[in-house]
């Protein structure tokens, strides 16, 4: 299990992770670009807030399926609920203690920009 915090530490976020993280994730979408998020996916059973629950702020749009939580003291975003699987948890690898997400390699760029389920049929 590792820890993940906001920038002022009012929200604790315990997250079950691999000790290489795989798949880490940056979007181009209109709020991921903005925010500048890199993330990773955990189950719905590998995230489990600690404290600060009440810290927690909700943001949605668009199809308002994506739930989006930030921290309503310092305003990071420390995870969200994904619109593709929202039973999935996206979590904040910036966030998390012991990973520098500047040195990480291979992230992958997901067109969220471009999103599948806003194609027309």
């Amino acid at each position: 299990m590792k820890k993940l915090t906001c920038h002022c530490r009012a929200v604790e976020i315990e997250v079950n992770l691999p000790d290489k993280l795989e798949k880490v994730v940056r979007c181009n979408c209109s709020l991921c670009k903005r925010k500048g998020f890199i993330m990773t996916f955990v189950g719905s059973n590998d995230l489990k807030i600690i404290k600060g629950k009440e810290h927690l702020k909700l943001h949605q749009f668009h199809t308002k399926t994506a739930k989006h939580y930030f921290c309503s003291n310092c305003g990071i975003h420390t995870h969200f609920n994904p619109r593709f699987d929202p039973k999935l948890n996206g979590i904040n690898v910036a966030c998390v203690e012991g990973i520098d997400a500047f040195e990480l390699k291979n992230v992958i760029i997901a067109d969220g920009k471009n999103h599948i389920l806003d194609k027309k049929k």
